[in-house]
């Protein structure tokens, strides 16, 4: 158990009653995830459930001959081991540490007990679940009929919303696995959105001028997303938590 008093923002956690809140805290500890490190690989047991805070964490699904593709990725929106909660305690998906950051952690039998103790946590990380769901169905209608250049677009904005900067790092080669595509693509549809002066990008920095006009280029499953999540967890019907 951690000794210091853990003070973050993940909005999965903050929303809750404040009793309930404490008590799921205490049974958590402060971690720092770094960059390319990879937390659990597919099949894997699920010993741990992470909400990251200022880190960002991809999940990658295998692809033949390939690293794999990302089907998608966990800021200080969501949690990695949501399949918990389906009574799944193998990783669907390898977890992928997209951007150094913090996180909290609850190894899994606490979280489960907690998940039991606690109807408003149940509930939101239920809506979570649904969420997470179509999400992955999003990111596969994405990859089979938009443009890479389109797909970028949504993937920097993505970052840039749970990076909570208009400025950070992130290799072509990390991009091109998130992707699903060679380098050589990631490098085109970089090259056209610099030349539209929406973003810049040098040695793995990548600094975005224009977001309006980025998300303008971004397909619209960029959109979809972001109505998904606030249609299911930040419009919850503020009487499932009053109750508690």
């Amino acid at each position: 158990m951690p000794t210091q008093a853990i003070s973050f923002v993940n909005h999965l956690l903050t929303d809750l009653p404040d009793h309930e809140y404490k008590n799921l805290i205490k049974k958590c500890e402060l971690t720092q995830l770094v960059y390319a490190d990879v937390l659990i690989q597919r099949d894997d047991l699920i010993d741990y459930v992470y909400f990251p805070i200022d880190s960002i964490v991809s999940l990658v699904a295998p692809i033949e001959e390939s690293r794999g593709m990302e089907v998608t990725m966990i800021g200080n929106e969501g949690m990695l081991g949501i399949t918990l909660m389906l009574g799944v305690n193998t990783a669907p998906f390898s977890a992928l540490v997209q951007k150094t950051g913090s996180a909290i952690r609850i190894d899994s039998p606490s979280f489960l007990n907690s998940l039991e103790r606690s109807p408003a946590l149940k509930n939101h990380l239920n809506r979570y679940l649904c969420v997470s769901f179509s999400q992955l169905v999003q990111a596969a209608i994405c990859n089979r009929f938009h443009f890479v250049e389109e797909r970028l677009a949504r993937l920097l904005l993505m970052i840039r919303d749970r990076a909570h900067s208009a400025s950070f790092y992130i290799t072509q080669d990390l991009l091109a696995h998130m992707l699903g595509v060679r380098r050589v693509g990631v490098t085109k549809a970089a090259l056209a959105l610099q030349h539209k002066n929406l973003i810049g990008y040098s040695r793995g920095y990548v600094v975005i001028h224009d977001i309006e006009g980025l998300e303008n280029e971004a397909c619209a499953c960029y959109r979809t997303d972001k109505e998904t999540y606030d249609r299911m967890l930040n419009k919850v019907d503020s009487t499932l938590i009053a109750k508690y």
